[in-house]
């Protein structure tokens, strides 16, 4: 196997695990908008809701892979990466306002409009590990969502008992973050001239994060501690 077509597997494979590691609240959304309706029914809202969420999740994708070659947006998707990489160690989850459709169109339209809202982080580490493969892009999101849709509870639960997934994927965010920045066509001369500053920009990024998020996490944690319980 050349050097291509494994570069080509370890990004799909790259692909998958960031969706996976960002899909959580995703997935709790489709249980929250599906809960109301009979089984039955929630099997199709689940299916279709599912199926026009990754359609447009792929366009979406495919649109910020292209919007990347323009000057600087790159840098700007890096930074904004950098935010998310740490947010996703701070454990904020903004899922539980999604209301319950009360008929299949509702439940379905619920599951697009809110997986919209919530995949940038999803759309921009993808975009940035596909690095202008929309290929990439279309296949490792066919593969990843139905894996979030059907497994993830299991998948939730497996980051539940191992928290160190989390870590994991925040420090996949931050190598691909740091490397979108020094991928900038306006910055990529310098660091092709000095690739030691390059790694060491990737290397602190990655450590940043990791600090910083692991800090605010065991405070957050200390201070839930802290509070009166009822």
């Amino acid at each position: 196997m050349n050097t291509s077509i494994w570069e080509f597997v370890l990004s799909l494979l790259n692909i998958i695990f960031l969706d996976l590691i960002l899909a959580g609240d995703n997935a709790i959304v489709i249980g929250l908008a599906a809960r109301n309706l009979p089984n039955s029914t929630q099997k199709k809202a689940i299916v279709l809701g599912t199926a026009g969420a990754v359609v447009l999740r792929i366009f979406a994708t495919v649109l910020v892979v292209w919007l990347l070659k323009i000057p600087w947006l790159l840098l700007a998707g890096g930074i904004l990466l950098i935010l998310i990489a740490y947010k996703l160690l701070t454990d904020e989850n903004n899922s539980t306002n999604i209301k319950a459709g009360q008929s299949l169109g509702a439940a379905v339209g619920t599951i697009i409009l809110a997986d919209a809202a919530m995949g940038l982080d999803n759309v921009i580490a993808i975009a940035g590990v596909a690095k202008h493969n929309i290929s990439l892009v279309v296949i490792g999101l066919l593969i990843s969502v139905p894996i979030v849709v059907w497994g993830s509870t299991l998948f939730i639960k497996l980051i539940n008992k191992y928290p160190w997934i989390i870590y994991i994927g925040s420090a996949v965010l931050g190598f691909t973050a740091s490397s979108m920045i020094t991928d900038e066509q306006q910055l990529s001369p310098f660091f092709e001239q000095h690739p030691l500053l390059r790694a060491l920009f990737i290397f602190v990024i990655i450590v940043g994060i990791l600090i910083g998020g692991h800090w605010r996490r065991q405070s957050s944690h200390n201070n839930s501690k802290k509070l009166p319980q009822p």
